[in-house]
This record gives C-alpha cells, sequence and structure tokens, in this order.
C-alpha cells in the first residue's frame, strides 16, 4: 500500500472517528434537552453550563469534520 493509500485511509478512519464522537455529543444535548422540556432556560447553573460545554465541544467537532471533509473531499450533495 503507497504511502498516500495509507494517508487517505487514516484521514477516512479519523473522520469516522469524529462522526460518532460528533453523534454522541449530538445525544447527550438532546437528553439533557429532553429533561427540560427543550428549554434550556429552565435548566440549573451547573446544567446550562454543562449543555454550553457539550455545545461547544460538537460545534468544534462539527468544525473539525468540515475541514477534513474539504481534504476529503466529501460532498453530501453529489449524487
Amino acid at each position: 500500500m503507497a504511502d498516500s493509500d495509507r494517508e487517505l485511509l487514516h484521514k477516512v478512519q479519523q473522520y469516522r472517528k469524529m462522526v460518532l464522537v460528533y453523534e454522541a455529543l449530538n445525544a447527550q444535548i438532546d437528553a439533557l434537552l429532553a429533561t427540560y422540556r427543550g428549554d434550556p432556560s429552565q435548566m440549573p447553573p451547573e446544567e446550562k453550563l454543562r449543555y454550553r460545554e457539550l455545545a461547544q465541544k460538537r460545534d468544534e467537532m462539527f468544525n473539525d469534520m468540515h475541514t477534513l471533509e474539504q481534504e476529503l473531499h466529501i460532498d453530501d450533495d453529489e449524487p
């Protein structure tokens, strides 16, 4: 296997891991919101802080995924 193939495989595996982390963070946010009927303003301060931290991590992961998608030339709009 050529070095470029190994690098591509590594990036694809990295992307898959990132997707799993993103989905897990999103599920945690959804569960937290469901506890408060989708209204963060009803959360006690410590839960609101947790919500914000999870959202920030999720947003950072999304940005990292987007960067890697561009490197891998992934486009959801293509058939």
